[in-house]
């Protein structure tokens, strides 16, 4: 059975007049991004929302930015054109106020750390998607100054606001559900937690506050590590969080045994298929037969809204042109399937957890 076998991806409903309109969106698309930008820091956006439903007049919004009125002028007639302002109608000037759209931009927490993401960490590497594409290589790290590499081998040492933003957009996604993961994790009362891909910690140390017993091993890049190091220290946890530093996809290393869970969240998109299955045999040398291999992901195809589909849809783009050129957003059977082919059985699968609709697998190897 087709991946993509619902009606949405089999079906072209849209009426050609809308098709045309989305062709153009598409075509500006880089353009107007821009234009956002620049209504976002400018604050134009912000004054027009505190304006409420009186609105802001060209002038106003010009004098309180700081820019001319041409300026202010061919901002709000994109940003019409976006829908993100709106008009007052039967006004003797024109005020502008916030449309629906605008809000998102300024105040949905989503929104603005895609957004964030987008501008900061992938904008500028994004014209190297082409040749990424050709080449099989994160082609678009090469505007930070990196070639040959991965960004987890370079995610130290990238710029403040690159990494602010790439790390917001990591937790942003993977944090919100942990509070309803806890729980069926835990449900075994495992005493010792393997976290491969570990990242800042911040698994590690909910499971700490959660459970006052548990000690956790984080196995990630020396980077990364040495980040997760500093977070423990501060958390108040180096006596029961441990951090083992090495690359996985290394042939020679081994992953740590005697875990009672081995949990990896938002970790395996960040590999290609063939480099999962080469990780999940690894994982069944370290795992016994009653290890619970803990999977955190969001696939894009069991997601409830069409925002949240499209988002992951999109972040596979920045695997491909920023991070290593190979990896994605997996749908579930595609992922599942991989899974299953490396030796382990999905004994548990639950949907949605969190407001993010992540899925947890639970997989046990076979014997």
């Amino acid at each position: 059975m087709s991946e993509y076998n619902c009606e949405k991806y089999t079906k072209d409903k849209i009426r050609a007049v809308d098709a045309k309109f989305e062709a153009q969106k598409i075509a500006f698309s880089p353009i107007t991004f821009q234009a956002v930008r620049a209504l976002l820091e400018l604050g134009i956006l912000k004054s027009v929302c505190d304006s409420g439903d009186k609105g802001l007049t060209l002038d106003e919004a010009a004098k309180a930015a700081g820019i001319s009125h041409y300026g202010a002028k061919v901002l709000f007639e994109i940003a019409l054109g976006m829908n993100i302002v709106k008009v007052l109608p039967q006004e003797a000037e024109d005020r502008f106020i916030l449309g629906k759209t605008g809000w998102f931009l300024l105040e949905d927490e989503m929104t603005k750390v895609n957004f964030d993401f987008v501008n900061d960490v992938c904008y500028k590497g994004a014209f190297e998607l082409k040749r990424s594409v050709q080449e099989g290589k994160p082609l678009g790290l090469e505007v930070f100054g990196y070639e040959g590499k991965t960004i987890y081998e370079v995610l130290s040492a990238l710029p403040e606001n690159v990494k602010k933003s790439w790390f917001s957009f990591d937790h942003f996604y993977s944090d919100i559900g942990f509070t309803e993961a806890l729980p069926i994790v835990f449900s075994d009362r495992p005493k010792k937690i393997v976290d491969i891909g570990g990242n800042t910690a911040k698994w590690a140390i909910c499971c700490c506050r959660y459970n006052p017993d548990v000690e956790v091993t984080i196995v990630d890049l020396p980077g990364q590590t040495a980040v997760a190091e500093r977070e423990i220290e501060k958390a108040g946890f180096s006596h029961r969080i441990k951090t083992f530093a090495c690359n996985v996809l290394n042939e020679e290393t081994a992953f740590p045994q005697g875990a009672d869970v081995i949990w990896m969240s938002q970790f395996l998109d960040c590999f290609s298929l063939e480099e999962v299955r080469r990780i999940m045999k690894k994982l069944r040398n370290a795992a016994g037969p009653s290890t619970d291999i803990y999977i955190f992901e969001p696939f894009w195809d069991k997601q409830r809204f069409d925002a949240a589909s499209y988002s992951l849809q999109a972040t596979s783009l920045y695997f491909t042109c920023m991070a290593n050129g190979n990896s994605k957003m997996y749908n579930s059977k595609e992922f599942s399937d991989t899974v299953e082919s490396s030796g382990f059985k999905i004994i548990e699968a639950h949907n949605n957890v969190g407001s993010n609709d992540y899925s947890l697998l639970r997989c046990r190897k076979n014997s």
